[in-house]
């Protein structure tokens, strides 16, 4: 691999994070890509992920992680309800 080509894989990473960034503040009614929504592109994107995993986005802040058995249980029948599991003993 040349310089050249080098050059060229580094400019199309470029534009896939800043063209994922800017949908994440498009989703966010924001007019400004902020380094969260770069880092919500990377994280969210599986191969850019394990491209930039171990980086530190400077102001980025933390990718929320909530465990599985922290979220609300989904109790319907396919209706579309979705209630918090009873607490009663």
């Amino acid at each position: 691999m040349d310089y050249k080509d080098s050059e060229t894989v580094i400019s199309l990473i470029g534009v896939q994070v800043l063209e994922l960034a800017g949908n994440a503040s498009r989703d966010n009614k924001k007019n400004q890509i902020f380094s969260r929504y770069i880092q919500l592109a990377v994280r969210n994107d599986e191969e850019l992920s394990k491209l930039l995993g171990t980086v530190t986005s400077a102001n980025g802040g933390v990718f929320p992680n909530i465990h599985q058995n922290l979220l609300p249980k989904k109790t319907g029948k396919g209706n579309g309800d979705i209630r918090l599991a009873s607490q009663e003993f």
